[in-house]
């Protein structure tokens, strides 16, 4: 291989994104995947679908659901490297795997990588593997990775609950936070609404089992009972972080460490000489040890490293393993897992949180999920970004020209009740009280901005009493009054602020990722509607920032201003009197009944098809599967014989039927052995093809032990077609062109506008409402597909036919013809009318509409624009 040829192979090395692949997989064959799956994820994962209107996980934070239960469900917590090398081989899960590449990416015949190139990427990943699964989820600031990290450690425990022997679930699980503030937010893990995340039924169990232990001060203990569960324990690494030890051990120490025995030794001995730890000088250090090793009398134990706030470069490197260090988080998670594994238990897994895949020009080798900032950005789960870049300014005149210009664009404007804010960070205590602060009073003095709008957070006490504390932790709530914030080295730490609108950063720091940390401080979402925030920058750093950009995300600034998709922010009132209209509701009660079960059933075990439990092996000769030659010479097997198979006497098979059906073996056996197939014939076809024992056995069985009554009601309600806002509006984001107000249509007002603004999805919408809208056939005509998120209660609910659960529907229009008669329209794109959801919500609305004595009518979006909508009226 030339020198040419040789470098694309290590660039490709470095940038290779396995992730994207893993991705992929998984949504060409979620149907497959789920077969995997217990019940229970199942129900897991259906109750946070993001289609359903009453879930709370944001889409990243769901697709990172997703990949977190694939990788224990179907892949069984497999090392990354591991995973990929099935992945390419075509092996194990991934026989069936298709060989479709992604945009941008090259590919030879066999697959994405040529085995020169698998090597390389495979002895990467192989090289960075450690004692336990190391999984890296990359989710940029902004999208919810601590609600995501808790709603994983609820799936872990409830599955644990269920099926305690099962070694892929966390029975006990430790969050590390990289600093102090940052284990302030990991708070948010225990005291948000679970209930949001979990399904009812098991919300309960979590408040009853969780034992929290939030390790927050330098000298408390670790009291968890050995060997129990359940355990959430919330530390930053320092308290648990293994140290070195420089001098001899006290009387004291040596008392401590003769109470701590494992495998008959004395631990801290153990760990003194094995980990040189320093030397306990007081009782908080010696706590430190107290906690390690109580982590090691945990079983089952799941490691989630946060390190997405600050964590950049070589940091992030050593934290994730990809670089060594002498003394860092990675080598205590090792060390603990090493303990874990001579305890006879081990670490389920290490579920590390950072905010890019990428180090340097890396692609970190076990991120198995990444949602980037350009995406976040784009789908306006982050502010919008605004640079301003000076040219060799003084400190004088770059803080009144920012602080002018953030006043004029915000000033005293409340978003959701709180003031904007603007931050200054300054490189020294000194300088800030010498020039920055100085400088502040004189620009806001002369702008007419009270003075006490001021904050300082320096961390020291001369500069930043107790108060000052007490507000900077309150800054984002309704009652903070501060808006122009001053800070030493604040930037890099889980600072979450949401009502920051502006950064300032005129002086080169003496880390350059401190010009990114503190520009994404500002970025957190606020609102109904992407707001834009002003970082503002000298040229220097703005230069810094394009390259810390590059490096830590691939990304330019242009990429960070957001995307403009030509939708624009609206206002959206409610129009009083409030539309009301009467809908029937069908309710639906069904009752589960134990029967007598008969003697002499048949299970129509003649009737089955065995055919698709077959495996076949199909052989063939040469690559062309249009060849006639080729295919005279295939040649088909059934090795339905190879299949692995769990072979049942007349007693397991009995015990496996009364595990599902929830009745005695004594009265299945009996039914069993008088079918007129009889018993041998029973286990002869389970024992054939297992799974017709759940696919066919089993559900017969089940109508012969139960009766399903189903109760039908309808119920009829009086709803509004909107609620009124909390606020006084609601605000919505919309193309110009797609935006209709009441005033441009004074002429036809009053047969609709329960809004005063339409923000319509699609052009034929806005076509179709004008025809309805100027048809002498129509009363009144109302849109009703904007307000989609329990804003009104105008919503049919269907059964999703892919997950099986019910979720909510809100069609287009609504309308009344001249005879008084009411019909629910939809408008669908040509290429969804044959789509399975499309079509069960049509199933349903017509449903709804015929208990109503409405009529239900959907309309192409062809024909809408066409003009073509006379069907609606007939």
């Amino acid at each position: 291989m030339d020198k040419k040829s040789s470098s694309q192979s290590d660039k490709l090395d470095l940038e290779f994104a396995f992730y994207k692949y893993l991705r992929q997989f998984y949504i060409e064959n979620r149907g497959l995947i789920r077969n995997h799956y217990k019940d229970l994820s199942k129900k897991f994962l259906d109750y946070n679908e993001p289609s359903n209107p009453n879930s709370f996980l944001r889409i990243p934070q769901f697709e990172a659901l997703e990949l977190y239960i694939f990788i224990k469900e179907f892949l069984n917590n497999a090392p990354v490297y591991r995973i990929f090398e099935q992945w390419h081989q075509k092996a194990e899960r991934f026989a069936n795997r298709g060989d479709v590449g992604l945009e941008g990416e090259q590919m030879d015949l066999f697959g994405v990588l040529d085995d020169k190139q698998y090597k390389a990427v495979f002895n990467r990943m192989k090289k960075n593997t450690q004692l336990y699964p190391n999984y890296i989820f990359a989710l940029t600031m902004g999208t919810g990775k601590t609600i995501l990290m808790a709603t994983c450690i609820f799936y872990e425990f409830i599955l644990a609950n269920k099926f305690p022997k099962d070694t892929r679930y966390c029975h006990n699980a430790l969050v590390f936070a990289p600093d102090r503030t940052v284990l302030e937010s990991l708070k948010e893990i225990y005291t948000f609404d679970k209930s949001k995340v979990v399904p009812p039924e098991y919300a309960n169990f979590l408040d009853t089992h969780l034992q929290i232990h939030f390790l927050e001060e330098a000298g408390s203990t670790l009291n968890t009972l050995d060997r129990s569960k359940f355990n959430l324990i919330i530390s930053n690494s320092q308290k648990i972080i293994l140290k070195r030890q420089h001098k001899e051990k006290s009387s004291v120490e040596k008392m401590f460490a003769s109470q701590l025995s494992f495998d008959q030794n004395s631990v801290y001995d153990q760990y003194a000489d094995l980990y040189e730890f320093d030397s306990p000088e007081d009782e908080g250090e010696l706590t430190v040890n107290q906690r390690f090793y109580k982590l090691t009398r945990l079983e089952q134990l799941g490691i989630y490293v946060d390190e997405a706030h600050h964590s950049f470069g070589d940091q992030l490197a050593k934290d994730m393993g990809v670089k060594k260090a002498t003394n860092s988080l990675r080598l205590t998670i090792n060390e603990l897992a090493s303990n874990l594994q001579r305890a006879k238990t081990h670490v389920v897994a290490c579920y590390n949180f950072t905010g890019t895949p990428y180090v340097g020009n890396e692609v970190l080798p076990e991120v198995v999920y990444a949602y980037g900032l350009k995406d976040a950005i784009d789908n306006e789960y982050l502010k919008k970004v605004r640079l301003h870049g000076y040219t060799n300014p003084k400190g004088t005149e770059f803080v009144k020209i920012t602080i002018n210009d953030f006043w004029n664009r915000y000033g005293e404007n409340r978003y959701e009740g709180m003031l904007p804010k603007m931050a200054f960070f300054a490189p020294t205590i000194e300088e800030l009280q010498d020039d920055l602060y100085p400088a502040v009073e004189k620009a806001m003095s002369e702008l007419g901005i009270p003075l006490d709008r001021i904050l300082i957070n320096v961390g020291d006490s001369k500069l930043t009493t107790n108060d000052d504390i007490r507000e900077f932790n309150r800054l984002d709530t309704v009652a903070s009054e501060k808006q122009i914030i001053l800070l030493v080295n604040k930037g890099r730490e889980g600072w979450n602020c949401r009502s920051l609108f502006g950064v300032a950063l005129y002086r080169r720091p003496k880390s350059k990722v401190f010009v990114l940390q503190a520009t994404m401080r500002c970025m957190r979402s606020i609102g109904d509607i992407q707001e834009t925030a002003n970082v503002y920058l000298s040229e220097e750093n703005l230069n810094i920032l394009e390259d810390e950009l590059d490096q830590n995300f691939r990304l330019g600034i242009d990429d960070i201003k957001g995307k403009d998709n030509g939708r624009r922010p609206y206002e959206v009132r409610v129009v009083p009197p409030p539309v009301k209209i009467k809908l029937k509701r069908v309710r639906k009660l069904h009752q589960l009944k134990e029967k007598e079960p008969r003697l002499g059933i048949s299970l129509q075990l003649n009737l089955i098809d065995t055919e698709k439990y077959m495996l076949i092996h199909k052989q063939k000769e040469g690559l062309d599967f249009n060849d006639a030659i080729s295919k005279k010479t295939e040649i088909i097997q059934d090795i339905s014989e190879l299949r692995e198979k769990r072979t049942f006497s007349s007693y397991t098979l009995v015990a496996e039927i009364a595990r599902y059906l929830n009745r005695s073996c004594l009265e299945i056996d009996r039914v069993l052995q008088g079918t007129q197939e009889g018993m041998d014939a029973i286990i002869k076809v389970a024992n054939e093809f297992n799974e017709l024992l759940y696919d066919w056995i089993i559900p017969r069985l089940f109508k012969e032990f139960f009766e399903l009554e189903a109760y039908e009601k309808n119920v009829e309600e009086e709803i509004e077609l909107v609620k009124e806002p909390k606020d006084e509006c609601y605000r919505v984001t919309a193309k110009p062109d797609l935006v209709l107000d009441r005033s441009l249509a004074e002429k036809y007002a009053e047969k609709s506008f329960h809004l005063d603004t339409y923000c319509f999805d699609s052009s034929p919408e806005k076509i179709l409402f004008w025809n309805l809208l100027k048809s002498g056939q129509v009363k009144k005509v109302y849109f009703t597909g904007m307000l989609t998120h329990g804003q009104s209660d105008f919503y049919i609910q269907y059964i999703d036919p892919e997950s099986h659960t019910v979720r909510s529907y809100y069609p287009d229009f609504v309308l009344q013809k001249d005879d008084d008669s009411w019909v629910i329209v939809e408008v669908k794109g040509d290429n969804k009318i044959e789509d399975p959801i499309v079509q069960a919500k049509k199933e349903y609305a017509s449903q709804l509409a015929g208990a109503s004595g409405m009529k239900y009518q959907v309309i192409l979006g062809s024909e809408a624009s066409a003009g073509k909508y006379k069907q609606v009226l007939l």
